[in-house]
């Protein structure tokens, strides 16, 4: 499989992503990083890498650019992972509360990495521009720690939420990826807890009309 520098470089991107937020970038994303004129050009790289057999892309999924040899895991996967669904979490409670699971699913786990613990229900729009849409389940890996720029399942005061985690010029903030939404800036008063790191979004598709 041989690829141009340029092809190489969103490869390595792409690999990149998954190892440190669990799931690859959006379109988007990539135009952004590579400074593309449009969605269109990265889409062309795109669908040349997989002409070459370096990525899958899938339809149907938030985030569906898998590279092959994640592909080739998926198919000697172990035994179905059945995790808690968490649906809206009462203020305060423990976030696996009983009262707040209100379903199980099955995946994959070689499908998600690092390993997801539980699926949290989407509520809101304050990350679409991440591909991560109001009913999605995003698939949470429990961590206490998360490094620049990762998507998180944080506990801020007694409300939990999904935001990226940024830390600029020794200030800590919950940004959103939706520009009607404002990014919240962690003061000394607020009392923050990372509960997790997403690694995967899971989406049902419309019924058929």
């Amino acid at each position: 499989m041989k690829l141009t520098p340029r092809q190489q470089e969103i490869l390595d991107y792409i690999e990149q992503c998954m190892q440190i937020d669990g799931m690859p970038p959006t379109r988007a994303e990539i135009v952004e990083r590579f400074g593309f004129a449009s969605p269109n050009a990265a889409q062309c790289h795109l669908r040349a890498l997989a002409a070459r057999g370096a990525i899958e892309l899938r339809s149907g999924t938030a985030r569906g650019i898998v590279p092959v040899h994640r592909s080739h895991t998926a198919a000697k996967s172990p035994d179905p992972l059945i995790m808690p669904v968490i649906g809206r979490v009462a203020a305060g409670s423990p976030l696996l509360a009983v009262e707040n699971r209100e379903d199980d699913i099955r995946v994959d786990p070689d499908l998600f990495k690092p390993r997801p613990d539980y699926a949290l229900r989407v509520h809101g729009d304050s990350m679409i521009d991440a591909g991560i849409d109001d009913g999605d389940l995003l698939l949470v890996h429990r961590t206490p720690e998360a490094g620049n720029g990762a998507i998180v399942v944080a506990r801020l005061d007694d409300e939990v939420t999904v935001k990226r985690l940024i830390r600029k010029k020794g200030e800590l903030w919950l940004q959103p990826e939706n520009d009607q939404h404002s990014p919240t800036r962690i003061t000394a008063a607020s009392q923050l807890v990372i509960e997790g790191l997403a690694v995967g979004v899971i989406r049902s598709l419309p019924p058929a009309s």
